[in-house]
C-alpha cells in the first residue's frame, strides 16, 4: 500500500491534525442556521478512524436523514462544495463530509481503489447508529466522490437509500480500463500522471515528455504514490484485479441518478454502469429507478456551467438544467417519501450536440438506432488534410494502402478530447483540429458534404486492418465534425496498443508486415452532423500526452529511454475493409 504523502500533507494543513476530537465551529464560520461538528473520528472495522465533518440544521429537531460525501481531496478545503452542503442542510438534511482513508485528516494508508467498499459501508453503519439519525443515508458527489458511491452501492448496505454519482466511471472496470487509466491498452498518461502530481505543478508538458515514463510523477515532486504501479502493470493484471473496482458480477439495490458528460473520459462506462445497475438489480424498485443524464460539458463541469456554454472552444448552446432542484427532489422522494414526480423523468436524458437540444429515451442505446459502416478510402495518399482520403458508405474495392511514419520524438499533439486532471488548458473539450490534420503522420478521411443532417448517438467502434515494420506500435482514431467553414471539432477518440490485440493481460508482439484486424472502442457520443457538414476520421499512431508514446521497440515502454521510428500501414480494400461503425438515428434527422 502507498501513502500519497505530498498531497496528503498539504491537505492536512487545511484543518486540524488527524486524531483531533470533534469540536463545534463558531457561528461566524458557517451560514446562519447551520451547526457543525468538526473532525468526528469515525472508526472502521480495522480500528482506523476517518475524519468526518457533520453539518446539521441548527434549529430543527432530530432525527435527520443524512447525505454522505466521501472525498480524497480534503473536506475542509472543499467546503461548501459549490454551495451543495449549505443547500442540503437548509433543506433539512444532515451532511456527513468525510476524508477517505489516508487522506487529509483521516488516519491510515491510502491506496487508490483499495478500501472504499468497506470504509463506505462502515461509515453508513456508524451514521445510522447516531442518536440524531433516522437510519436513512443517501450519497452525493462527482468524480472520486462519485466513485466512492458506486463501490458502496455494490456492497448493498440496507440503509444506503439513494445515490447521485457524478462521473463515477473510474471505479468501474470490466477488465482492461482500471481507473480509466488505459484505453485499448494504451496508458492514459496526462490524466493519470496529472492526477498524482502535486497541485500547482508547472511545466507539465515537459514533465510528460520525461523518459522513462515511470519517473514522471517522482520528478514532479510527488513521492509514495500509486502511479508507478499503474504505469508498470498490464491493463488487466492481477494488481488491478485485486483492487475494489465495481465489476460485471456486482449486484445493486439502490435508486440512482448518474450524471456525466460527452467530453469526459468515462462517459461510455457510465452508460454501461447504468445498464448493469438495471440488469443486476436485486429488487424491482432498484431496477425501475435508474436514471442517467449526459451533458455536453467536460469533467464535472455541469455544476459550474456559464453562458456562453462551451465544451472547449465549441459553442454547444444553452443546455443548463436546474440540477440543484433535481438533487433536492430526488433526496426528498427517497428519504422523506415526498410525492414530487421526480421518478417520472425519462430514464435516459442526453444532450444532442450540433442540434443543441435535450433528447430522451427509456433505453441505452436509444431505441431505433442502426449501426452503420462508413469505410475508409484513398488512392494511397491520405496523409494530412491535403491528401486524397475519403469516407463513404460504399465498401472499398482494390485500393492501395496508406502509410504513416510515426516518430515517438515528434508525436501528434493532443488537443482537447475526453480527459481530466491533465493540468493543460486544452486538455479536454472540442477544438479545431485542422492544424493537427496538416501533419503527414495523420491520415485524414472525409465524407462528402451532407445534404441532410445525421444524428449519431450511441456507442462507436473503429475496425482497422493494419501492419507495421515495428514489433509494437499504437493506432489512434478520432471522429471529427467538419463545419461548413472548415472548422473541424473533435467528437470522440480512441487508442489501441498492438501488443494487446489478443488480450489485455499479456503482450504479443507483431510480425513485420503481417496484417492484423484491430477493433477500437470509440466509446460513445451524441452529435448531430448538420446539413453542409462533413464527417471526418483521423487515423494516426500517437495522441500525446493524452496517451503515453509507444516507443515501438517491443520493450516495456514505461522503463525505456530509447525509441525507434515505425512505418505503419492502414489497409482499406475488398479483403481489408477498414471502417468505423456509427450509431445512426435516421428517423430523427432534422
Amino acid at each position: 500500500m502507498k501513502i500519497f504523502v505530498t498531497v496528503a500533507l498539504l491537505l492536512a494543513g487545511a484543518g486540524d491534525a488527524a486524531g483531533a476530537g470533534a469540536r463545534q465551529d463558531s457561528a461566524r464560520d458557517l451560514p446562519d442556521g447551520i451547526r457543525k461538528e468538526q473532525n468526528v473520528m469515525v472508526p472502521m472495522r480495522d480500528g482506523v478512524r476517518l475524519a468526518t465533518d457533520l453539518y446539521f440544521p441548527a434549529d430543527a429537531a432530530a432525527p435527520f436523514s443524512t447525505i454522505m460525501i466521501r472525498t480524497p481531496y480534503g473536506k475542509t478545503r472543499e467546503y461548501p462544495y459549490g454551495g451543495i452542503v449549505p443547500m442540503l442542510v437548509e433543506a433539512g438534511f444532515a451532511v456527513a463530509y468525510q476524508d477517505t482513508r489516508g487522506r487529509a485528516e483521516s488516519e491510515g494508508e491510502y491506496t487508490v481503489r483499495f478500501s472504499d467498499r468497506e470504509d463506505g459501508y462502515d461509515a453508513v453503519s456508524w451514521l445510522i447508529e447516531q442518536p440524531w439519525s433516522n437510519q436513512k443515508v443517501a450519497t452525493f458527489g462527482c468524480s472520486y466522490r462519485g466513485e466512492t458511491q458506486i463501490v458502496l452501492a455494490a456492497e448493498r448496505h440496507p440503509n444506503h437509500i439513494a445515490a447521485i454519482p457524478g462521473a463515477p466511471s473510474a471505479a468501474y472496470d470490466l477488465g482492461g480500463r482500471p481507473w480509466t487509466s488505459f484505453d485499448g491498452g494504451a496508458f492514459e498518461l496526462a490524466q493519470t500522471a496529472g492526477w498524482f502530481m502535486p497541485g500547482g505543478t508547472r511545466n507539465r508538458l515537459e514533465l510528460y515528455r520525461t523518459l522513462p515514463t515511470l519517473d514522471i510523477v517522482q520528478k514532479s515532486g510527488a513521492s509514495g504514490t500509486d502511479y508507478e504501479d499503474y504505469v508498470s502493470n498490464t491493463p488487466d493484471s492481477e494488481y488491478f484485479r485485486s483492487l475494489d473496482f465495481v465489476r460485471s458480477s456486482d449486484r445493486f439495490d439502490i435508486p440512482a441518478i448518474y450524471i456525466d458528460s460527452w467530453y469526459d473520459f468515462g462517459v461510455a462506462e457510465t452508460l454501461k454502469l447504468f445498464n448493469q445497475m438495471r440488469e443486476n438489480a436485486v429488487s424491482q424498485e432498484a431496477r425501475d429507478n435508474q436514471y442517467v443524464i449526459i451533458t455536453p460539458s467536460t469533467h464535472c463541469a455541469w455544476s459550474r456551467a456559464r453562458v456562453p456554454m462551451r465544451a472547449g472552444a465549441r459553442d454547444v448552446g444553452d443546455w443548463q438544467l436546474d440540477f440543484n432542484d433535481m438533487y433536492l427532489r430526488w433526496y426528498r422522494h427517497w428519504l422523506d417519501k415526498a410525492d414530487n414526480g421526480i421518478t417520472d423523468m425519462p430514464r435516459v436524458q442526453y444532450y444532442l450536440m450540433g442540434a443543441n437540444e435535450w433528447r430522451s429515451s427509456e433505453t441505452w442505446p436509444v431505441e431505433g438506432t442502426t449501426f452503420e459502416k462508413f469505410y475508409l478510402h484513398s488512392g494511397g495518399g491520405a496523409n494530412s488534410l491535403s491528401g486524397d482520403g475519403s469516407l463513404t458508405m460504399a465498401a472499398p474495392g482494390e485500393e492501395p494502402a496508406d502509410q504513416l511514419v510515426y516518430d515517438p520524438d515528434d508525436p501528434v499533439p493532443s488537443l482537447g478530447g475526453q480527459a481530466c486532471c491533465t493540468g493543460m488548458n486544452t486538455g479536454a473539450g472540442a477544438y479545431d483540429q485542422r492544424e493537427i490534420e496538416a501533419r503527414e503522420d495523420v491520415l485524414v478521411y472525409t465524407s462528402e458534404v451532407l445534404a441532410e443532417g445525421l444524428e449519431v448517438t450511441g456507442p462507436l467502434e473503429a475496425v482497422l486492418y493494419v501492419s507495421s515494420d515495428a514489433p509494437d506500435t499504437d493506432f489512434t482514431v478520432k471522429l471529427v465534425d467538419v463545419f461548413p467553414d472548415g472548422t473541424a471539432y473533435n467528437i470522440q477518440e480512441a487508442a489501441f496498443r498492438m501488443r494487446y490485440r489478443e488480450g489485455l493481460t499479456s503482450a504479443v508482439l507483431m510480425q513485420p508486415g503481417e496484417v492484423y484486424e484491430i477493433r477500437l472502442d470509440l466509446h460513445a457520443t451524441s452529435n448531430y452532423f448538420g446539413p453542409q457538414h462533413r464527417i471526418r476520421i483521423e487515423v494516426s499512431s500517437s495522441n500525446f500526452p493524452r496517451w503515453s508514446r509507444n516507443l515501438n521497440t517491443g520493450g516495456n515502454n514505461f522503463d525505456e529511454t530509447e525509441w525507434r521510428v515505425a512505418r505503419n500501414t492502414v489497409l482499406h480494400s475488398r479483403r481489408y475493409p477498414s471502417h468505423v461503425v456509427l450509431p445512426v438515428l435516421r428517423q430523427r434527422v432534422r
